[in-house]
């Protein structure tokens, strides 16, 4: 536990101090977000995602030189493909932050990431199949890159469509990291990850990246991460998703519900940005829309119609993937399915307060009283024209 400590503390340390480089180059290139491209009425620095790239950089060198990881270096060309994808990843995204990118060409690029990760070796080998009579399936040689390349670009996109209020993709990302984190460690030492297994190295430093850079983010925002922080994101969390998932053939104790784990685990845990994802894609079929055309239907923007303030929803959204890691994470560690009972009454009580919260009330009546004030200046309005033609008249 130590090394992943050091990592994940070189992590943090490097892309916060990073940061407050990034805050300063960024005006300098023209790394600016207008508004429009999320919930900003003003411009705000842009290309965050440099500092957590240099953070994650900085923390996979020193990663390197810990003998705890040196079988996870040694004679393997994973921990290259994971530099080359996340570099892919990276170039793609600041691109886009600099000089807006055409959807096609953005997706192209996340191919490649993928397709290198899956070239260099970090490939899925298996696949489960819930509620099958079988429980998992070896991925052919043909079939295994497919599914890698596209859990790279259905994450990167997720966590993508996510960041549009301050802190909210970094957060996220740092709860849904400690959480697959303590998975991996927790098959680890049982015995069904091998040492050579990069997901809780990914895990960790993906938490410090996020715990360094969330301090600068956090609403009111100095910068946000960008495309190039988002995907770059994503791309960590398909890995992880990936080596955990698409490694392990044997099932784990407490997994009552979920013994076709641990492919589902690291799902359930993202399952804030995968339904965002979801949904959005639903409501741009049915609307006959490009998926890459922007809207305000996501969850933070209907928490926000809602009533709710930037904060509160950041951190009412930090709380649903806390309480999604709990309820995967739980029966793993005490190997009883009624563990799940207290997060579920947690869940509840959270659910009432989005919709019962007297900010919510008081917003809806703010919204009632300012329809009313505009209905009563229009006949004012109406009543003194009115009377400025009787005058003129008379």
């Amino acid at each position: 536990m130590g090394g992943y400590l050091t990592v994940g503390a070189v992590a943090a340390v490097v892309t916060f101090l990073f940061t407050f480089v990034m805050r300063w180059v960024a005006p300098r290139i023209g790394a600016v977000a207008m508004p429009g491209r999320g919930v900003h009425t003003k411009p705000v620095l842009s290309l965050g995602g440099g500092a957590m790239f240099v953070g994650f950089l900085a923390a996979f060198l020193v990663a390197s030189q810990i003998p705890q990881f040196h079988e996870m270096f040694a004679n393997n060309n994973e921990a290259l493909g994971i530099l080359l994808a996340a570099a892919v990843m990276f170039v793609v995204g600041a691109i886009d932050d600099l000089r807006e990118v055409s959807p096609p060409a953005k997706l192209a690029g996340q191919v490649l990431s993928g397709s290198i990760l899956s070239l260099l070796g970090v490939t899925m080998l298996y696949f489960r199949v819930p509620f099958a009579s079988y429980e998992y399936v070896v991925l052919s040689s043909d079939l295994a890159p497919l599914v890698t390349v596209l859990t790279v670009v259905v994450l990167a996109n997720a966590i993508n469509l996510i960041d549009g209020l301050d802190g909210l993709a970094a957060g996220v990302v740092l709860i849904a990291g400690a959480a697959i984190f303590l998975y991996a460690d927790r098959l680890f030492k049982a015995g069904l990850l091998e040492g050579s297994n990069t997901a809780p190295l990914v895990a960790a430093i993906t938490v410090g990246i996020c715990a360094g850079f969330l301090p600068h983010n956090f609403n009111p925002a100095r910068i946000i991460m960008g495309d190039a922080g988002a995907m770059f994101l994503g791309l960590l969390m398909a890995i992880t998703t990936i080596t955990i998932g698409g490694r392990t053939t044997d099932p784990f104790s407490g997994q009552t519900y979920f013994y076709f784990a641990p492919l589902l685990i690291p799902l359930v845990i993202l399952g804030v940005p995968i339904v965002d994802t979801a949904f959005a894609f639903v409501r741009r079929v049915v609307r006959r829309q490009h998926f890459a055309e922007r809207d305000r239907e996501h969850l933070h923007h209907r928490l926000m119609r809602m009533g709710h303030g930037p904060r509160r929803v950041v951190v009412i959204l930090w709380l649903w993937t806390a309480l999604l890691s709990a309820v995967v994470l739980l029966p793993t560690f005490t190997d009883r399915g009624n563990t799940l009972v207290v997060p579920a009454v947690i869940a509840l009580g959270l659910l009432l307060y989005i919709y019962f919260h007297p900010g919510v009330r008081s917003a809806r009546q703010e919204a009632a009283m300012a329809a009313l004030e505009a209905a009563e200046h229009d006949e004012r309005v109406v009543e003194l024209d009115a009377r400025r033609r009787r005058r003129a008249s008379g």
